[in-house]
């Protein structure tokens, strides 16, 4: 596929497949194209966000919409755009759906945004119309794209209670890993993170991805498997997990 992706901002990862490292955050969204369907990984933090996120991809590849989202985990920074992709098929790992589908869960994020610096306005605007997950992975789920096969993984619980990955085989498989990874800081263990459970997530994502593998964390420049395995010891030790 001959598409300028850093024309545009992105970064190309392989063949049809990049990221974007979003400002404010540094929340990294992927795409995977299909001939028949482009899908986002996750969507970003807030409605306009999520709005030049579909400009940007509709220029990219000459006025395609985005017709499936994967969510990596139910925090503001990673969801909070989905509202504005109509139509589009969202999955999320099971329990998402419950998670975000309710009005607690709407406040919750809003507040999370409004403590984390967002504007206040927008943090409503976007909490108010919170989209949850349709369609729910408790395994794995392969989404043909046409012309491309990718998996969808619930390698969790770890960051959160609902974590799910992207893979996308290739030449050289690409891994989203959501947050399960960082690499511009140190992994963030919120009150939702189960960190008892952490390393062995990071061990079932490496059993998918294998040691030849593009892991592309939550946040920061993408990584290869040595450093998901130093990172999944490192949370271990601060965990005092075996």
């Amino acid at each position: 596929m001959d598409i300028d992706w850093e024309a545009h901002g992105w970064e190309r990862l392989a063949d049809g497949v990049g990221r974007r490292r979003l400002p404010g955050w540094d929340a990294t969204v992927g795409l995977a194209l299909g001939t028949r369907a482009v899908l986002l990984y996750d969507t970003g933090s807030s409605l306009a966000e999520g709005a030049e996120l579909r400009a940007q991809i509709a220029a990219l590849t000459g006025g395609r919409k985005v017709t499936h989202i994967a969510l990596s985990h139910p925090h503001f920074d990673h969801v909070l755009g989905t509202a504005v992709f109509a139509g589009a098929e969202v999955f999320g790992a099971v329990g998402a759906d419950d998670l975000l589908g309710g009005a607690r869960a709407r406040e919750e994020m809003r507040a999370d945004a409004v403590a984390q610096g967002m504007d206040a306005e927008a943090a409503e605007a976007a909490a108010d119309v919170l989209v949850a997950p349709r369609h729910v992975v408790s395994g794995e789920w392969t989404l043909d794209l046409g012309g491309r096969q990718v998996l969808l993984a619930n390698v969790g619980p770890g960051h959160t209670g609902h974590d799910l990955v992207l893979l996308v085989p290739g030449e050289r498989e690409v891994v989203f890993c959501g947050d399960l990874v960082e690499e511009s800081g140190e992994p963030q263990a919120g009150p939702d993170a189960i960190p008892a459970r952490w390393p062995d997530a990071l061990d079932r994502l490496l059993r998918l991805g294998g040691e030849d593998a593009v892991y592309v964390p939550g946040h920061g420049a993408v990584v290869d498997a040595a450093f998901v395995r130093l990172q999944r010891e490192e949370l271990a030790t601060r965990f005092s997990v075996a």
